[in-house]
């Protein structure tokens, strides 16, 4: 018990007053932003980073935090530049979970009616690539966000927890209201990546798990020391963002349709992405550089 009150006490970082961040400077789209830091990286400006940024808050997860996300990725999704986008938070918590002081007050009626945090399902749609950079504390709506990113690269010291039944709710976004974008939240996509025994033994009881846990049970692709973590993700994304950015957006989506298809249905259009590919001229390209002993340059066409 003394453990689940200290967790508890952690997550309840999130219930403090909202945090007004100092704006930052303007990013392609031209916003001024309050609740998170984007800007291009990389050394031809090919990885879009975004970085959450209420560090009083722990990076809680408010409508405000959210519009500016959705504003940023979509920024990012339209730049022809970037091949992949890097989602990551501060040094001591990527997310603590959602605002919970946002929902305290609201009845079923509200969330039904209104479709409650159904504008936090864009994630989901993005074709880049999305890696989350996970540093610190990734809880609740945090830990969620996380998985909705295509891979996850850890800080040494990141933990993971989905904690909602210590204050009498379960895990799940609006993203369980789309399921053809693959939007589920705690409860599912987290059983998806760890299996059964460990996703049930974190929902029911709200207890964390390390970095190098959640590497061993598959949530996690690679661990990195806390101060190199972003550039690792970046470098990664640098690498991604090298290919055809049409056939990356192919291989994601196929890779993705494993959540949510039999076998047979899964191999049925991973054969049809496949030979789509063949309606590309990186495909074609890809090709003849291999024959020729080259590499490729792609035009994303």
């Amino acid at each position: 018990m003394a453990a689940l009150r200290v967790l508890l006490s952690c997550v309840r970082g999130p219930l403090r007053p909202p945090v007004r961040c100092p704006a930052w400077r303007p990013f392609a789209s031209g916003a001024n932003f309050e609740y998170i830091i984007a800007e291009k990286r990389g050394k031809n400006n090919t990885v879009g980073l975004i970085q959450l940024n209420r560090p009083k808050a722990l990076n809680a997860l408010c409508d405000g935090l959210i519009d500016e996300l959705n504003q940023a990725l979509k920024t990012f999704e339209e730049d022809p530049a970037v091949g992949a986008i890097v989602l990551t938070g501060g040094d001591k918590a990527f997310a603590a979970g959602a605002d919970i002081k946002e929902m305290q007050n609201l009845s079923f009626q509200d969330c039904y009616s209104s479709k409650f945090l159904k504008h936090w399902d864009h994630l989901t749609q993005v074709k880049k690539p999305v890696i989350a950079a996970v540093n610190g504390y990734a809880f609740g709506g945090g830990c969620e966000l996380a998985m909705m990113c295509d891979i996850i690269y850890a800080g040494e010291k990141a933990q993971f927890a989905q904690p909602e039944i210590l204050i009498g709710t379960i895990p799940v976004c609006a993203f369980s209201l789309l399921p053809r974008h693959l939007g589920a939240g705690g409860t599912q996509r987290l059983t998806r990546a760890v299996g059964k025994s460990l996703a049930m033994e974190m929902v029911l009881t709200g207890d964390r798990i390390s970095a190098q846990d959640a590497k061993q049970a598959g949530l996690v692709s690679k661990i990195c020391p806390v101060e190199t973590l972003v550039e690792e993700a970046i470098q990664c994304a640098e690498k991604i963002a090298s290919n055809s950015k049409i056939v990356v957006a192919m291989a994601k989506e196929s890779v993705n349709a494993a959540f949510e298809m039999t076998l047979t249905e899964g191999s049925k259009l991973e054969k049809k992405l496949f030979y789509s590919t063949f309606a590309t001229d990186d495909r074609k390209e890809g090709m003849t550089a291999f024959v020729e002993k080259r590499k490729a340059n792609f035009k994303d066409q």
